[in-house]
């Protein structure tokens, strides 16, 4: 599969609404765009193939399950990983398992945009402070606005869209490369990274208040054969009551 420049700029539009503190899907839309599972299938509606997409994005995102961005520190980047990614997995013909090796490493890589951008952005806090000084709020709104998504845009649909455009023949070759011995481990190795974000997502699920409800969930799907979405929709219910029950609860406290 060869990508054009008009796909590979949409895909580096698609990564640069996904970024932390993009604010033009709100930030849970940017936060969902995010999850290589979203980014995945929205690279695959660019690429043609939809289905195949979603299948790669929701083989990427598994090792990002219990991924989060605590303290203003970004580990890895699952927005990159699942874009990048999929885009170059699904340009060279991988396999889901070899496409979740290839987009680990990428998602990495998203670190240094992040420690970029937040580094430049803070002479855009700078002005935005001294117009605030002034008393000049139309200039603190442009400054915590216009140039700090400007200048995120740039480094954020730029290297994709070169990544992808340029890489897609490369990792074509490099794939084709491996056939063999090499390729089958970057298989089992992309078996094993899944592994990894469940394990993580357990540790937090398995304490007295939760497990009651995983094991609820793990019950009705394997003895009574109720379909993933099914469960899902009855885990969200649930998940809303007990919420609202607890909130309620410590406002009567």
């Amino acid at each position: 599969m060869s990508i054009d420049i008009f796909q590979a700029i949409l895909i580096g539009v698609v990564y640069y609404l996904g970024f932390n503190g993009t604010p033009w899907l709100t930030n849970l839309g940017a936060t969902i765009a995010n999850r290589p599972l979203i980014a995945g299938t929205l690279v695959g509606f660019i690429l043609g193939d939809p289905v195949t997409g979603c299948i790669i994005g929701a083989a990427i995102n598994l090792p990002y399950l219990a991924y989060i961005s605590a303290g203003g520190t970004v580990p890895m980047d699952p927005g990159l990983a699942g874009t990048m990614g999929t885009a170059l997995a699904m340009a060279a013909g991988a396999t889901p398992q070899v496409a979740v090796s290839l987009a680990v490493p990428i998602g990495l890589l998203g670190t240094m945009l992040f420690t970029l951008r937040m580094t430049v952005d803070i002479a855009f806090v700078h002005m935005a402070d001294k117009a605030a000084a002034e008393g000049n709020y139309k200039k603190v709104n442009f400054f915590n606005v216009v140039p700090s998504q400007l200048f995120l845009a740039f480094i954020t649909i730029v290297p994709v869209t070169l990544g992808v455009y340029y890489g897609a023949d490369i990792m074509t070759m490099i794939i084709q490369s491996l056939s063999g011995t090499p390729l089958h481990v970057l298989t089992v190795i992309g078996g094993v990274l899944p592994a990894l974000g469940i394990a993580m997502n357990l540790r937090a699920i398995v304490n007295k208040y939760i497990i009651l409800f995983f094991l609820i969930g793990f019950i009705l799907q394997v003895y009574f054969h109720v379909p993933i979405i099914t469960i899902s929709i009855i885990g969200f219910i649930i998940a809303i009551l007990y919420t609202e029950l607890s909130m309620k609860d410590q406002g009567a406290r």
